[in-house]
């Protein structure tokens, strides 16, 4: 017996129709020409429910978790609290994690920044680290009252970016690739980029786990770009490999998918040759992507000294708005290094000079391209960081753990509210006390800016009509929508 009689004696009935109903795809595919082979293999998405305000998204992670009062949640009485215990009626028995559960107690730790009003929109933020970004405060929609079950990296992280604690689910780029499709068939629908800080004292692990498409077709998943002159691994052409020979290899490989597609009927076979496409595509595309030669001296002056750096945030920032100027639907940008245990007096202004004006330059620079108006901006990390201090404490340093109960974020552009300030949090940044913003519905948003419907934009995957939302209760938030 062969493997492929094998394979087909382990079948169960249900896989066997279905293989059938495939076979009959195939055997029509392969008496196809290879001039229509591209278009019979295209993807077809569901298309929005509704008109999009936003056709694509660039999201900023910050990864790590950035301290919410030390930024954007503004805490005067806390100066008052220096030193004294966190009271129990405001930690109310809520989870701590291993790092500071041990502690003999709990010390306030008010932020040693300077806070100043940002805008008319009257934004009480941290103006001395962020003096770019603050000016533009009236076109930022303000989230002041986020919060997750995950008090965790790995599945706060999870959550954040595919709405469940467990890896394995599709990502909100991927649900972006699913529903909507590609608007550049020369590039991936979903790029990655990571940018490296320049202060690196305690990094979290950032895995592909993060942009994985999960139980969609392996062609929705995230494509990483690294910084430097070979951006794809192996898209290139290995030496004394002449383009014709590239092609015909890798029609070749196609014509070999196709023959086990019509055997196995397996759909992650058409994938494998979309990609194979793909990357012979790119191989024209990508080098005049990350060629920044043609980028005028005034652009690498509004994105500062470091936009020429690759890998820096500054330089992916601007990689992001040359992504999102060709085409690609979703930009996902990672910057580490914001999980603030200790030295936030010596770590969080290196971290602010990385993000501060870069993500000023991005917004403004998509504003001057009319590129903003349906170009959706989020920045924003995996949870928050307690008011208390971890480790020791003084005026000018102090440490901070985990805090799922509450953080903050922004979105600008593509349809979220410019200068709106939404929700609200005790004095101690500890508990929300109005407009609380669960993931699941800053998720809900997002797709309702991207024109979904989150309780319609489904896939089915075992048995189940599987949601970026879950099953639990969400919402739409229509305060932050223009």
């Amino acid at each position: 017996m062969n493997i492929f009689q094998e394979f087909h004696g382990l079948q169960t009935r249900r896989h066997f129709f279905g293989t059938g109903r495939n076979l009959l795809g195939g055997a029509a595919l392969a008496s196809l020409g290879s001039a229509a082979r591209g278009s019979e293999l295209s993807y077809s998405p569901p298309g929005p429910h509704f008109k999009p305000k936003a056709t694509r998204v660039i999201y900023l992670h910050m990864v790590g978790g950035p301290s919410q009062m030390d930024l954007f949640d503004y805490k005067p009485v806390m100066q008052e609290w220096y030193d004294k215990d966190l009271p129990d009626s405001i930690r109310m028995g809520q989870r701590l994690t291993t790092m500071t559960s041990g502690q003999a107690r709990f010390p306030i730790a008010p932020s040693k920044f300077r806070f100043s009003q940002a805008g008319e929109c009257g934004m009480m933020m941290n103006t001395e680290l962020l003096p770019y970004l603050s000016q533009k405060a009236d076109e930022i929609c303000w989230m002041k009252s986020l919060h997750t079950e995950a008090i965790n990296h790995e599945p706060a992280i999870a959550a954040m970016q595919t709405g469940n604690q467990i890896t394995g689910r599709p990502c909100l780029g991927s649900w972006a690739s699913y529903g909507l499709g590609s608007l550049n068939e020369d590039l991936p629908t979903f790029v990655v980029l990571v940018a490296i800080p320049k202060n690196r004292e305690q990094e979290q692990a950032i895995s592909s786990r993060l942009w994985s498409a999960g139980y969609l077709s392996g062609e929705h998943a995230g494509v990483s770009f690294r910084s430097g002159a070979d951006p794809i691994l192996y898209i290139n052409n290995p030496p004394g490999v002449p383009t014709a020979i590239r092609k015909r290899t890798i029609d070749g490989l196609n014509a070999l998918n196709e023959i086990n597609y019509a055997a196995l009927g397996d759909p992650e076979t058409h994938t494998r040759i979309q990609q194979y496409e793909l990357a012979f595509r790119m191989q024209a595309s990508v080098p005049e992507l990350t060629d920044l030669s043609s980028e005028p001296d005034h652009i690498f002056n509004l994105y500062g000294e470091d936009a020429k750096k690759p890998g820096s945030f500054a330089n992916t920032a601007l990689m992001a708005r040359r992504l999102a100027e060709r085409g690609v639907r979703f930009i996902q940008v990672y910057h580490n290094n914001w999980d603030h245990h200790s030295n936030v007096g010596g770590r969080m202004p290196d971290q602010c000079k990385d993000i501060d004006q870069p993500c000023y330059a991005l917004l403004e620079d998509l504003k001057q391209r009319g590129m903003l108006e349906d170009t959706l901006v989020i920045w924003g990390g995996e949870f928050g960081r307690t008011i208390y201090s971890q480790g020791g404490l003084s005026k000018d340093n102090y440490g901070r753990d985990h805090h799922p109960r509450c953080f903050s974020m922004w979105m600008a552009g593509g349809g979220a509210k410019g200068g709106a300030i939404y929700g609200e949090t005790d004095d101690f940044s500890y508990n929300i006390v109005r407009d609380p913003i669960h993931i699941r519905d800053f998720h809900a948003t997002v797709l309702q800016l991207l024109g979904f419907d989150h309780e319609q934009l489904s896939y089915r995957f075992q048995g189940l009509d599987q949601r970026l939302t879950g099953v639990l209760p969400a919402r739409a938030i229509e305060a932050l929508l223009a």
